[in-house]
């Protein structure tokens, strides 16, 4: 199965609202505090562009308007397009100015999670850990152990996401293994997590820096494949004719890709 990705930054995230639904810019007015509606309207921005790439979809503001990131009732992330449901599903998560999308075709199980790599307690990887997952990180020399700890507490994040019950579960519910915890950290390697009810979550992590992200999804994944924003310039006609161009030689509706 084919899982794509895409990361933005808060400097990514247009100043005006055209982007927004009118229901989304409500929902953004309602918001009290500009750290919270700063993080939301990251976390939006990614997974809009994430999913108009995904569908084909024009980037131009008033086109991504069209696109709706609804929270389902257990709180995942639903996208719907001119108030459809899309045929996609997503995982979202920001941090300190930093949002990543998880894109794949509708029906799979998903989760993604992105954190920075710090220093977790002692006692926080006995409260939320279990005995093997306790024992990689205190078998990690002391420069290793805060990614060893991020990376097991990510792939956590990921699979209860993809679980649709989020922190709702207790965390050692679900059992993280590495498949190779000191790997070239800068490519995808495989990591799994087993869930209580016996369910198997394949997945993937990477660093960049001081930044970790997991992926995991049932049915197994493929590495994760970027996504790359394609430039443009609004009102330029000849990036409508591109598009054209290119629906037709894939054979693809934007909504049956």
């Amino acid at each position: 199965m084919d899982v794509y990705w895409l990361e933005q930054t808060e400097a990514d995230v247009p100043l005006g609202k055209d982007w927004l639904s009118t229901s989304e810019i409500a929902c953004l007015n309602g918001m009290r505090f500009a750290q919270r509606r700063t993080g939301w309207r990251l976390g939006r921005w990614t997974a809009k562009r994430a999913v108009a790439l995904y569908l084909n979809w024009p980037p131009r503001p008033h086109a991504l308007a069209q696109i709706e990131i609804r929270p389902a009732p257990s709180g995942a992330p639903e996208a719907f397009v001119v108030n459809m449901a899309a045929p996609v599903t997503i995982s979202l998560s920001h941090r300190s100015g930093t949002a990543m999308c998880a894109v794949a075709s509708s029906g799979q199980k998903l989760g993604c999670d992105l954190e920075l790599i710090e220093p977790r307690s002692a006692a926080f990887v006995a409260d939320y850990f279990v005995a093997e997952e306790q024992a990689l990180v205190a078998g990690a020399s002391p420069e290793e152990r805060p990614r060893i700890s991020v990376l097991i507490w990510s792939a956590k994040e990921s699979a209860l996401k993809a679980l649709h019950e989020g922190l709702r579960l207790d965390t050692r519910s679900v059992v993280v293994t590495l498949g190779d915890a000191y790997s070239d950290p800068a490519l995808w390697s495989r990591l799994q997590v087993k869930c209580w009810d016996g369910r198997i979550f394949h997945g993937w992590w990477r660093t960049h820096g001081s930044v970790l992200r997991t992926i995991v999804a049932d049915p197994s994944p493929n590495s994760p494949i970027s996504m790359e924003l394609k430039p443009y310039l609004p009102g330029d006609a000849s990036f409508d004719a591109l598009k054209r161009s290119e629906k037709k030689k894939e054979g693809v509706s934007v909504l049956q890709r």
